[in-house]
């Protein structure tokens, strides 16, 4: 196929120059009703901020340019089919696992996924069959699903509909993808990928499989992520044996009506951008970060680690784009270097957590702001290093998982403050965002190492978010 069209981006520049009158929404008539907005983000942006009108087709029911769109993204990833998301990758996870479970069936998943997938089962109604990933004790980070792991879980429960992968996780950590989906597939069980952190693994050379060449049934790609494009724009992906016409449906229930032209054509352009020079780029991307992480390491304390913590098993593959640094061995968590970058040195990186941090390095940085990251670093280690002593190493708790997510959720709740919640069941979820992965989820037991986590990384200044309660003071727990 010619992957230089963007048949998007084609017709809203023909509309643009079409002159037309516009007598429907949005009510800032490209630009000319909200002039601050458009001194804000452009003429050119708010001239093609349309609503869906038969020349530029309709994301829920696509038949020209959108549908031209999906078909050429499908073919770029290696997909049978694709669909554009503009409700972010949570939409595409929600609309995964709804594809395949209903209200009481079973999905093998590991815990350490993304909230998305677990307010999926709060709406459908599915039971979670949850795989506990072993963990870097030295690094804090849980790794991927094993194997074996998989194959006891599938055994003790063969009702499964579907077994969900992160690939590759937050940190880059990558399961051996071909020998899950085998497994699953030979168990007559849908395999569900989120890819969310792993556009770049379909284009660039030398990268962990993807999901589509694994032939996993469904895929979450955050093309905003690693892929250039807006965001809150992603892609769904389908394998051969689904019936896309039943997961445009699905996604339908939840993703908006009026989808926005800026992220569909930013997606659209996005996806020609990789398909003719998705190898340049990623290889530049690679090379920027094998030199930072070389330069971290140089300067001792720190750890930017890579394939050196891959055993095969655990930890299949490394994606060697991802720039993880652990911070403890300098006495900082790593929300307290994430912060210290922002505050004191103007530099904003991904996320940190109790023990690590995650800088995303893209062929859109510069050698200079590279070495700036890297002086920075070591400006912290010499100003602010102390004994790690005293400093919380695991970044996973194992669940007590009681009761049904989405029973637990709808069930009547009592607010107890969080110090004395121990033994009772979460109503509600607590979480450090990003990276957005539950600490507790609700029809799990409260522990007292879950309180002490929650009031660690509150001290620390992590992001906690889920409660109802802003200040994180107190929490709903299920009725008894």
């Amino acid at each position: 196929m010619n992957q230089e069209r963007m048949p998007i981006y084609e017709a809203l520049l023909n509309h643009r120059n079409n002159r037309i009158v516009h007598f429907d929404v949005p009510s800032h008539k490209g630009g000319r009703g909200n002039p601050e907005l458009t001194r804000f983000l452009g003429a050119d942006c708010m001239r093609v901020d349309v609503n869906s009108m038969k020349p530029l087709d309709n994301l829920c029911h696509p038949t020209s340019v959108i549908r031209e769109a999906e078909i050429l993204a499908a073919d770029a990833f290696g997909a049978k089919n694709a669909f554009l998301m503009v409700n972010g990758t949570t939409s595409a996870v929600q609309a995964m696992i709804m594809s395949v479970c209903k209200s009481g069936d079973k999905i093998i998943l590991p815990r350490n996924v993304h909230r998305s997938a677990i307010n999926a089962l709060v709406v459908c109604g599915a039971i979670p069959v949850y795989i506990n990933p072993l963990t870097n004790k030295d690094l804090g980070i849980s790794l991927g699903i094993s194997v074996d792991s998989l194959e006891k879980a599938i055994k003790e429960n063969p009702d499964a509909k579907a077994v969900f992968i992160n690939n590759p996780t937050y940190y880059g950590i990558c399961s051996d993808l071909l020998s899950l989906t085998t497994l699953v597939h030979n168990h007559n069980m849908k395999v569900l990928v989120d890819e969310a952190h792993g556009t770049h693994f379909y284009f660039g050379e030398n990268m962990p499989i993807t999901a589509m060449a694994a032939k996993a049934d469904l895929s979450a790609v955050s093309m905003h992520k690693t892929g250039g494009s807006l965001t809150q724009s992603s892609f769904l992906l389908c394998g051969e044996n689904i019936d896309e016409s039943y997961i445009r449906q699905i996604i339908n229930l939840t993703q908006t009506t009026s989808g926005s032209y800026l992220l569909m054509s930013s997606l659209d352009i996005a996806r020609k951008n990789l398909a003719l020079h998705g190898k340049d780029i990623f290889k530049k991307t690679i090379d920027l970060t094998e030199y930072a992480r070389h330069e971290i390491n140089k300067l001792g304390g720190y750890i930017a680690f890579s394939e050196e913590i891959c055993d095969g098993v655990n930890a299949f593959a490394f994606d060697k784009t991802k720039l993880s640094i652990h911070t403890r061995q300098i006495g900082l968590a790593g929300i307290e270097v994430y912060d210290t970058l922002r505050d004191e040195y103007d530099i904003q990186i991904e996320f940190g957590d109790i023990g690590n941090i995650l800088a995303i390095i893209s062929s859109g940085d510069r050698l200079l702001e590279i070495e700036r990251l890297v002086a920075s670093l070591s400006e912290i280690k010499r100003h602010y290093g102390k004994s790690p002593k005293g400093l919380m190493s695991q970044e996973y708790i194992e669940p007590q998982v009681v009761m049904s997510p989405k029973k637990s959720f709808y069930s009547e709740k009592l607010v107890l403050p969080l110090s004395e919640s121990a033994g009772k069941i979460a109503g509600e979820f607590v979480m450090c965002y990003p990276p957005g992965i539950p600490i507790i989820a609700p029809g799990e037991i409260i522990t007292n190492e879950i309180i002490d986590y929650i009031l660690y990384a509150k001290e620390k200044g992590c992001l906690i978010t889920g409660p109802q309660d802003m200040d994180i003071e107190n929490i709903r727990i299920v009725k008894e």
